[in-house]
């Protein structure tokens, strides 16, 4: 067996709106996340994670913000599709860590929700997700409220 680990970074600024995705769950709030598709920082990071472990490049190369193709892309497509990439290279997915940062909007209510979206999409059982949460204390931009930042770590492996 062989096992690679990747990691993926992502920041969205928040912007007017009613609701924030993350980890493919709408959540009520005060804000959006302004992006080129649904903004779910948690699911772009997962993403780029998984392509960075199987080196194959990031999500920008693989569904370009300037591409009109993927506006208002819904996240969790994105996900499948990068499943679909990595299992074409002859790998599979092991686990899942996810940080989420931000002042606001709370996660913990809506984790088990977001490891049950990612599970179904990944074909992964939910003890095989993490999904956590942690803010900066008022420091920086997330401690201010201006967006959000997602950390993603994933273990892939081939047989």
């Amino acid at each position: 067996m062989k096992i690679r680990v990747g990691q993926g970074i992502d920041v969205h600024a928040f912007c007017t709106g009613r609701h924030v995705m993350l980890g493919g769950v709408r959540i009520p709030h005060n804000q959006a996340l302004a992006a080129h598709s649904d903004g779910d920082v948690a699911l772009h990071a997962l993403c780029d994670a998984m392509l960075g472990a199987a080196a194959l490049g990031d999500i920008g190369r693989h569904f370009p913000p300037t591409d009109p193709e993927w506006a208002a892309a819904d996240s969790r497509e994105l996900l499948r599709r990068v499943d679909v990439l990595l299992k074409q290279e002859g790998w599979s997915v092991g686990n899942v860590d996810i940080t989420l940062v931000c002042e606001q909007p709370a996660i913990a209510p809506h984790a088990s929700q977001m490891q049950a979206n990612i599970g179904a999409d990944l074909g992964l059982d939910t003890q095989d997700i993490s999904i956590k949460a942690t803010t900066t204390e008022g420091l920086g931009f997330c401690g201010r409220g201006e967006g959000i930042a997602a950390l993603a770590i994933v273990l892939i492996q081939s047989w």
